[in-house]
């Protein structure tokens, strides 16, 4: 069963950054939003498992997204992921009800890519 994942991130290419970090990407659908534009459009049709938030992404942070969706009726992810630069940004999104916060540049290191 592939694992669909839906990235909100505006300046770095997740597959890549995956693959650069050993992650074996074929058991993923990867799509990747470079805004936040009608980010719980985009959340709602895609579906998807696993859901990567920068907080910093215009026009809405990570965070607003998160809690736009955490107070819609769209369905949450099994896994949300806080992926700032900022680990303080992280945290807060961790707060509100993200699980996992991690510095984007160890995105690969998360335990459920190789789950």
């Amino acid at each position: 069963t592939l694992v669909r994942v839906l990235a909100f991130e505006d300046h770095y290419d997740i597959e890549a950054m995956l693959t650069a970090g050993g992650v074996d990407v074929e058991r993923f659908v990867i799509q990747q939003r470079w805004n936040s534009s009608e980010a719980l459009d985009h959340i709602r049709r895609f579906q998807p498992d696993v859901l990567l938030l920068d907080h910093y992404m215009p026009p809405l942070s990570g965070h607003q997204v998160l809690s736009a969706l955490l107070s819609s009726d769209v369905p949450r992810p099994t896994t949300v992921v806080a992926m700032s630069s900022d680990p303080g940004k992280n945290d807060a999104m961790v707060a509100l009800g993200a699980d996992v916060g991690i510095v984007e540049f160890d995105l690969a290191n998360v335990e459920f890519w190789s789950a």
